[in-house]
């Protein structure tokens, strides 16, 4: 009987973690985190700035406040507050191995919402990250636990909502666990881009073929035969899959790529780690987007891309014509409904079409998988084995500077319409010689075309070091300014009574590290919300009275700013309209 009764509590085990691990995800477990029909602005995969979209964005109807409520059994393991990212947000653990995560809110409910602020006063942070246990705030689904809202990171008012596997912290894709939203819609195919794949997707421009949609399936618009003089070549797609006609446009969940009726690769967008998921520029046509163009999905895996969105089945989605008869092509877009778009055309190798492609011999150039050094005198550019997507052309130059404020040449290597997925390690040699009280004060900066990047230097001897996301030029600096904050008042004792808040928006050439306030010399906390402005709302902190404030900025060179306001606070009663009547005698 103990046997029996261990098995059926391993068996019941196993079944409670087995739907994060195979795919199969269990059906109508969660409900709708909001109490109004679920429509969305955003879904899971779509195409942001280096990264997927990891969940859902659940539309409120451009309203904040609204009940957020817990999508299944479970307990409150972690919130957060921070600065753009996800705002304030919540993360619930469930009984089956899954956990869920609301971003983007306001308060959260008054219980935790109580907590959250003890904590920030006893750290003295707004900023917070706060594991919880168990027994502190169990949830049941249904369960009311925060307001929604639009803080961090969001554009307007909305939910993010994300599905977890909370063994391996993989995102799932929502849409799979059959939430209450109607799509019948097939995704849209709007053109197809081609690569020739003997060099580099970095060293050209892909040729565009518009597409036109028949009843049946797409088509290559104005082509019978689509003929070539590539031996190698991979296909892209613009393409977006919307749920109804009234809403947004949103990524594909999946493509497919068949030769001949087999199958060749696919990609699908159904889990991703928030490590890889910068893996998204080695998915799109990086170079096209950061110039100016569209999103174009590649339909062939890179070479430098490890991530878990391509699944080769016979190849890596590069096409190898070796002779020339007609071959048929595939495409296949479909959404997380099996809503299914089909591009399809005839292709045939021509050699009266083959052109020949030289190198410039000046560029020296660097392939994937493999540690790169680019040394030159006074500059070195570390590339780590997985920094590369593609081989990569590197142009190398330098321009001497006279700024008194410049420690080094300019140093400019590479585009910065080429992709990194690890940081290149920068290292540049000091041209001349620092005063002592500025050593701890050099920063490298990168300029683009996009801005400035400032990085705190790391001294090596005679060189300075620091790591960064991308190509450009790079410079070593000094920054001794220090940062600038508005004024809350030019009287002896402002009155504040009008009031219902005091706003800081302090600014820096180089960056906000740290911000400080204190009434009557106890921490007061500002919020951060969208990283400019910091805020505090009025509250039981700051009775009516007459009160001491001091502000302290600082900024990543270590330079302050500190300045102290007397203020006071009275009932106030807003002045009464004059009425326009006029009394006749």
């Amino acid at each position: 009987m103990q046997l029996k009764v261990l098995c059926l509590t391993l068996l019941v085990c196993i079944s409670l973690f087995l739907p994060a691990q195979t795919g199969s995800y269990p059906k109508d477990y969660f409900r709708n985190p909001l109490g109004i029909s679920m429509d969305l602005t955003a879904n899971f995969g779509e195409l942001r700035s280096d990264h997927w979209h990891m969940g859902l964005d659940i539309r409120t109807g451009a309203r904040e406040n609204l009940p957020v409520y817990a999508a299944a059994d479970g307990y409150i393991a972690h919130i957060g507050i921070r600065s753009q990212s996800f705002g304030r947000f919540i993360i619930i653990r469930h009984p089956n191995g899954l956990s869920t995560l609301y971003a983007h809110l306001n308060d959260f409910f008054p219980e935790l919402e109580k907590y959250v602020t003890e904590q920030q006063y006893k750290k003295e942070s707004w900023a917070i990250e706060l594991d919880l246990t168990k027994s502190q705030f169990p949830v049941a689904k249904g369960s009311f636990i925060a307001y929604s809202g639009n803080t961090g990171g969001s554009m307007g008012p909305h939910l993010h909502f994300e599905i977890i596997d909370t063994k391996t912290d993989k995102r799932l894709n929502p849409l799979l666990f059959n939430f209450p939203i109607t799509d019948n819609l097939r995704p849209t195919l709007l053109k197809l881009a081609v690569y020739d794949r003997s060099r580099s997707v970095f060293d050209q421009t892909p040729k565009f073929y518009s597409l036109r949609n028949t009843s049946s399936e797409y088509i290559l618009s104005g082509i019978s035969v689509f003929k070539t003089g590539l031996n190698r070549l991979s296909f892209a797609l613009q393409a977006y899959d919307k749920m109804s006609s009234r809403s947004s446009p949103n990524g594909i969940y999946s493509a497919k790529l068949f030769l001949d009726d087999a199958e060749q690769v696919r990609f699908v967008l159904d889990s991703i780690d928030y490590d890889e998921t910068v893996y998204l520029n080695a998915q799109i046509d990086y170079k096209y987007k950061y110039n100016g163009g569209s999103y174009l999905q590649h339909i062939a895996q890179l070479p430098g891309d490890h991530g878990a969105a391509y699944k080769k089945i016979m190849t890596d989605g590069v096409i190898t014509l070796s002779d020339t008869v007609e071959h048929t092509v595939i495409i296949e877009v479909s959404d997380a409904n099996q809503n299914v778009s089909q591009l399809k055309f005839k292709i045939q190798f021509d050699d009266s079409l083959v052109k020949d492609y030289e190198f410039e011999n000046d560029m020296e150039r660097f392939p994937p998988g493999k540690v790169n050094v680019i040394e030159k005198p006074g500059f070195e550019c570390y590339l780590p084995k997985d920094a590369l997507y593609d081989t990569v052309s590197l142009a190398y130059f330098i321009t001497p500077s006279s700024s008194s404020y410049a420690f080094s040449a300019e140093h400019k290597i590479g585009n910065p319409s080429i992709p990194l997925h690890s940081d290149a390690v920068i290292r540049i040699k000091l041209d001349k010689q620092v005063p002592n009280e500025w050593q701890d004060k050099l920063f490298i900066v990168r300029n683009n075309n996009k801005g400035s990047t400032y990085r705190k230097a790391v001294w090596e001897e005679q060189w300075l070091s620091a790591k960064f996301g991308g190509f450009g030029s790079f410079q070593i600096i000094v920054d001794t300014e220090s940062p600038e904050i508005n004024d809350l008042g030019r009287s002896d004792t402002i009155n504040l009574s009008a009031s219902r808040r005091i706003i800081f928006t302090p600014t820096d050439n180089v960056g906000i590290k740290k911000f400080e306030a204190r009434l009557n010399g106890q921490w007061l906390r500002f919020t951060n919300d969208k990283s400019k402005r910091w805020i505090y709302e009025f509250d039981e902190r700051c009775p009516y009275g007459v009160h001491y404030l001091s502000v302290k900025v600082e900024d990543f060179a270590g330079n302050m700013i500190e300045k102290d306001w007397w203020f006071r606070r009275v009932p106030y009663s807003a002045p009464k309209k004059k009425s326009s009547y006029k009394r006749k005698n």
